[in-house]
């Protein structure tokens, strides 16, 4: 049976709550949506902090960006970009810090190293670097365009990450997933480098990732 809107609404503040909780995002930052229907989608509100969201301030809007209920995110045109392109049920935005951190302090690298932990192979394939965009601006979503509909995980440079699922909680846990990917590669980074894994070893796990398809895990 679908979920009605306010079903959907309170999972998009849990989702919110849990990813402050995590320091995933901060005050009145990042957004979270839910594609409700063909018509709908559900986003969190501009300005209000994700730790203390209601029910009634969650805003709706259209596919083709008509404002239906509320005063949607500021940043709603990347989640439309990745709706238009893509079979997203839900879409997440947040600012994890080592992934920030890492994208500022290595502005060279187009993708997070995939040659060294399984798990970015296993769970994401790859992660790419998107280039910088300002935020709220219609590029957001341009700067997208390449990497969709095939990577549903993305570190925007010098602003955050994006996740994008069937479900919202693929979406979130992709979230929290990235930034304990990071966190391993900050500490290595500190330690001289990773080390990259054997090449056969590299390319049995990009076997297995084929297998598991798309999906964040």
């Amino acid at each position: 049976m679908k979920k009605s809107k306010a079903a959907r609404s309170q999972e998009l503040i849990a989702a919110a709550q849990q990813l402050y909780q995590k320091n995933l995002l901060a005050a009145a930052d990042g957004n979270l949506s839910y594609r409700h229907s063909e018509q709908e989608i559900l986003i969190t509100p501009s300005g209000l902090s994700k730790a203390h969201l209601q029910a009634e301030d969650m805003a709706i809007i259209s596919p083709d960006n008509h404002i239906l209920q509320g005063t949607p995110s500021s940043e709603r045109l990347m989640h439309l970009a990745i709706y238009k392109q893509t079979p997203a049920k839900a879409v997440v935005h947040a600012h994890p810090p080592h992934a920030i951190a890492l994208s500022l302090a290595r502005p060279h690298w187009q993708a997070l190293p995939i040659d060294s932990l399984p798990e970015v192979i296993l769970a994401a394939g790859s992660v790419p670097i998107v280039p910088y965009a300002r935020p709220g601006s219609i590029e957001m979503g341009e700067v997208l365009t390449p990497f969709l509909p095939h990577c549903r995980l993305m570190i925007l440079a010098r602003h955050g990450a994006v996740c994008w699922g069937d479900s919202l909680a693929e979406a979130t846990q992709g979230i929290e997933r990235l930034e304990q990917i990071c966190q391993i590669l900050y500490l290595s980074e500190s330690l001289g480098g990773a080390r990259p894994l054997p090449s056969e070893e590299i390319d049995a796990l990009k076997a297995l990732r084929q297998k598991i398809g798309d999906r964040i895990i």
